[in-house]
């Protein structure tokens, strides 16, 4: 098959990234205060909740949306940085990729700040995987 050409089946493509989950959920095993004791049917702990509090309600999504947009941001400032190092752009292309990407990190610390927002709160902790967002510099 060529790179270009459809797949024939595109079920295929679901089995194989269905596969790829399961292996990489058979890497994390579950931790021993996660499995249940021979012969209960519920975890000694209870699941975390959310907590959906009508007075954080609106930070708590705004929290969200930001912590997706950083996370699309920083995926594309690396793509950019990429392209600069392969020598795919022009300089004019690079001028403007580099102005671009300011602008909107200032947007984002801009809108964090009008909801009392650090980038640092916007960096999940995912347990056992570490945190969602790398480590970034501290901001002015």
């Amino acid at each position: 098959m060529t790179p270009d050409a459809p797949d024939p089946d595109p079920r295929s493509r679901y089995d194989e990234v269905a596969d790829a989950a399961v292996r990489a959920f058979r890497l994390f095993p579950a931790a021993p205060q996660d499995l249940s004791p021979p012969g209960r049917d519920r975890p000694t702990r209870p699941g975390a909740r959310i907590n959906a509090d009508p007075d954080t309600v609106e930070r708590d999504l705004i929290k969200l949306v930001l912590t997706l947009v950083e996370l699309l941001r920083q995926l594309m400032e690396r793509q950019a940085l990429h392209r600069v190092d392969v020598g795919d752009l022009t300089e004019e292309q690079e001028e403007r990729l580099g102005a671009t990407l300011m602008v909107l990190h200032d947007r984002m610390n801009d809108l964090c700040a009008r909801y009392g927002l650090t980038m640092q709160d916007l960096n999940l902790d995912l347990g056992p995987l570490g945190t969602l967002l790398p480590p970034s510099e501290p901001t002015d």
